[in-house]
C-alpha cells in the first residue's frame, strides 16, 4: 500500500496539471508572449510595408495583447517563408504569414509540397492590382512597345510575381522579354531599375506604386492584371482583356487569381481553434481600426478586406481547376 500512493498522488497532481493546461485560455497563453509576422519579402517593398502596417496594430486585439514583432524570409519568391509557416513553425498560433498572393495557386502551378486549403487564414487586408511598368529612360512605354523591341524586367526569382508576370507577357503573349532574377525583393528591383540595370518590372502591386510616391512621375505603366479593372487605370490595357481564344482565357485567369486575395495573412495549420477564432476576430477588428485606418490612410495604402471565410471559399474553388489548364498555366510562367 505504501508503494501505491506515491504513485496515485503523482497521478493525480499529472492529471490535475493537464487539466490546468487544457483550461488556459486564449487571454492567458497570450499574454506576455510575442507573435511573429514572418514576410517572404527583403524589407522595403509592399509585403513588407503592409506587414509592418498591421504589425503595429493587431496586437491591441488579440486577446493577451501580445507584443508583434516582423521577420523578414526572403527566398524563392516566398516560398521559402511559406514553408516554414507550413512545415516548421510551432502550430500554436504566435506565428503568422505574410507572402506573395502567387502562393494560393502555386501547388496547383509548380506541385509546391503544401496545401494553402489547411492553413489557419486569417483574411487579405486588400484585393490587388498588379501591373508591368518600365522606367522613363526605357524606349518601351506601351503595351505596343512591348513587342517591337527587346527590354529587361527585374525579378526576385521564377515563381515570385514579378517574374510570373513578366514570363505570363513573354511566354503567353510573346513580349520581348528579357527576365533578369536575382533581387531579394521588390523594393531591391526597383532600386536597381533606377540606377539603369534592367528597364522595369512586372508584378508591382498598384497599392504599394501608389503609396510609393517617387516612382509614379518617372514610370509608365503598360498592362495591368487583375480581373476587374482599375479605376485608376482606366487606360492601360488588362492582359485579361488581350486574350486571344478561351483556353487563354482560362490559363490567364488562374494565373491572375491570387490578385483577389492581394495581401494574405494566415497561421500554420492546426493551431487550437479557439486562438484560430480569436486571431480571425483580431483580424476583422484590426481592418475596422480608426487608428490602423489613419496609419493606412497617411501613406495612400489601400484597405479593402477580404475575409478568412472568402479565401477558404475562394481557395475552394481554386483547386476544381482542370489539370490540363493548370498545367499549361503552369508552364507559361517558367523559364
Amino acid at each position: 500500500m505504501k508503494r501505491i500512493l506515491p504513485i496515485a498522488a503523482s497521478l493525480v497532481a499529472t492529471l490535475a496539471l493537464s487539466a490546468t493546461a487544457r483550461a488556459q485560455t486564449v487571454e492567458e497563453f497570450y499574454r506576455g508572449r510575442t507573435v511573429n509576422i514572418i514576410v517572404g519579402f527583403s524589407a522595403g517593398g509592399g509585403y513588407d510595408l503592409y506587414a509592418r502596417l498591421f504589425g503595429r496594430h493587431i496586437g491591441r486585439h488579440i486577446p493577451g495583447n501580445p507584443t508583434i514583432a516582423v521577420q523578414n524570409m526572403p527566398g524563392a519568391g516566398s516560398l521559402k517563408a511559406t514553408q516554414y509557416v507550413y512545415n516548421v513553425a510551432n502550430k500554436d498560433g504566435l506565428t503568422l504569414g505574410s507572402v506573395s498572393r502567387g502562393m494560393l495557386a502555386e501547388p496547383l502551378l509548380s506541385g509546391a509540397n503544401f496545401d494553402p486549403n489547411k492553413f489557419s487564414w486569417l483574411g487579405s487586408i486588400t484585393s490587388e492590382t498588379s501591373v508591368c511598368a518600365t522606367w522613363k529612360t526605357s524606349p518601351v512605354k506601351t503595351w505596343d512597345d512591348m513587342f517591337k523591341r527587346e527590354f529587361s524586367l527585374g525579378s526576385n526569382s521564377v515563381g515570385d510575381d514579378t517574374a510570373s508576370f513578366a514570363l505570363i507577357m513573354r511566354n503567353v503573349f510573346g513580349a520581348k522579354v528579357k527576365l533578369v532574377t536575382g533581387y531579394p525583393g521588390g523594393n531591391d528591383v526597383n532600386l536597381a531599375m533606377e540606377r539603369g540595370e534592367v528597364d522595369g518590372r512586372c508584378g508591382w502591386s498598384w497599392s504599394s506604386l501608389k503609396s510609393q510616391k517617387q516612382w509614379l512621375p518617372n514610370i509608365s505603366v503598360l498592362v495591368q492584371f487583375n480581373l476587374e479593372k482599375n479605376p485608376d487605370l482606366p487606360n492601360v490595357p488588362m492582359a485579361l482583356e488581350k486574350a486571344s481564344n478561351d483556353e487563354q482565357r482560362q490559363v490567364l485567369r488562374l494565373l491572375i487569381a491570387g490578385q483577389y486575395v492581394g495581401r494574405p495573412f494566415f497561421s500554420s495549420p492546426d493551431i487550437p481553434a479557439d486562438r484560430k477564432a480569436a486571431l480571425r476576430a483580431a483580424f476583422d477588428a484590426t481592418m475596422k481600426d480608426p487608428q490602423f485606418l489613419a496609419d493606412a490612410a497617411k501613406v495612400d495604402m489601400e484597405i479593402t478586406p477580404v475575409s478568412a471565410g472568402t479565401i477558404e471559399a475562394f481557395l475552394a474553388e481554386l483547386y476544381k481547376t482542370p489539370k490540363e489548364i493548370a498545367a499549361k498555366a503552369g508552364a507559361a510562367i517558367r523559364n
